[in-house]
C-alpha cells in the first residue's frame, strides 16, 4: 500500500494497479450483478458470492470497485482525489484548519483578522526570545534525558505560528490579485489618455499649418488696392488747332513760342 501511494505521488506516476481487474469477465460478472440486484441496490452490503453463485471464477474482492466514480458522492463531499492528490469541485484556498494545521485566527473571512495577526506576531517574538534563553542552559543531564527539551517545545510553538501567518497572508491572495488588476487597468485608462491628448495636440498642429498653406497659396487680393484704370489717349481731330489743353494754351500759342524760340 505504501508503495502505491508513494508511486501516485510521483511526476508521472504509473496506472493504478487495480487496472488490470477490468476484463470482460469481470464486467460481464459486475452487469450481472446489478441485473439480479436491480439498479438501486448497494453492491458493497451484498454477498455477491451468493448471488452469483452459478457463475465461475468470482474474484476474492468485491465487484462493486469496477462501478464508475459517484458524482452524487463527490458533490456531497465536495472533493475528490486524483494521483494521490485531493482536489475540490470549487477553486477555493483551503484554510489552515481545513489542511490540519492549528489555526488562530478567525476563518470567517469578514471578521478583522487584525488583532489576532498582532497577537501571533507578538507571540513570535516572545517565543523566540524563549528559545534565544533555552539554547543558553546547560545540557540535560542523565537522570532528564528522558525529558522533552525546552527548545523544542518553543521551535514547535514558532513553527505553528509561522503557518498561521502565511495561511492568512494566503488569504490575501485574491484582495491583492484584485488590486493589482485594478491598478494596471488605470494605468492603461491613463496611458490612453495620454495618447489621445498628444493624438488631438498633433491633430491641431496640422490643422494649423494647413490652414496657413492654404492661405499662402491664395492671391493677395485683400492687402494691396486696385489700381484705378489709365486713361486711353484721344487724338485730336485735324481742325483743333484751336483747342485749349489742360491749363488754357492752345496749340498755335505753343508753335508760335517755338518759332521765337528758334
Amino acid at each position: 500500500m505504501d508503495d502505491e501511494e508513494t508511486e501516485l505521488r510521483n511526476p508521472f506516476p504509473s496506472p493504478p494497479s487495480h487496472y488490470a481487474r477490468y476484463t470482460n469477465h469481470n464486467l460481464k460478472l459486475l452487469s450481472l450483478l446489478r441485473e439480479r440486484l436491480g439498479p438501486d441496490a448497494d453492491l458493497y452490503s451484498i454477498n455477491q458470492y451468493e448471488v452469483l453463485s452459478d457463475q465461475t471464477d468470482l474474484p476474492d474482492w468485491p465487484l462493486a470497485q469496477l462501478e464508475k466514480p459517484r458524482v452524487d458522492w463527490i458533490l456531497e463531499e465536495g472533493h475528490y482525489t486524483v494521483f494521490g492528490d485531493t482536489w475540490f469541485i470549487k477553486e477555493k484556498i483551503p484554510s489552515l484548519a481545513e489542511l490540519g494545521g492549528h489555526q488562530l485566527y478567525p476563518a470567517d473571512p469578514s471578521v478583522d483578522r487584525r488583532p489576532a495577526l498582532r497577537s501571533v506576531l507578538r507571540s513570535i517574538l516572545v517565543t523566540y526570545s524563549k528559545l534565544l534563553s533555552a539554547l543558553l542552559l546547560p545540557p540535560p543531564t542523565a537522570s532528564s534525558a528522558h525529558i522533552e527539551p525546552e527548545w523544542k517545545r518553543h521551535l514547535e510553538w514558532i513553527n505553528v505560528l509561522a503557518q498561521n501567518i502565511m495561511a492568512a497572508a494566503n488569504d490575501l491572495r485574491p484582495v491583492q490579485a484584485r488590486g493589482n488588476l485594478e491598478l494596471m487597468m488605470r494605468r492603461q485608462v491613463e496611458l490612453r489618455r495620454e495618447e489621445t491628448k498628444t493624438i488631438h495636440s498633433k491633430c491641431d498642429a496640422l490643422e494649423a499649418q494647413l490652414a496657413e498653406l492654404r492661405l499662402a497659396s491664395q492671391p493677395d487680393t485683400a492687402a494691396a488696392p486696385s489700381a484705378p484704370p489709365r486713361p486711353v489717349p484721344v487724338a485730336p481731330p485735324a481742325n483743333s488747332a484751336q483747342t485749349l489743353n489742360s491749363d488754357g494754351v492752345s496749340i498755335h500759342d505753343v508753335l508760335s513760342w517755338a518759332e521765337e524760340v528758334s
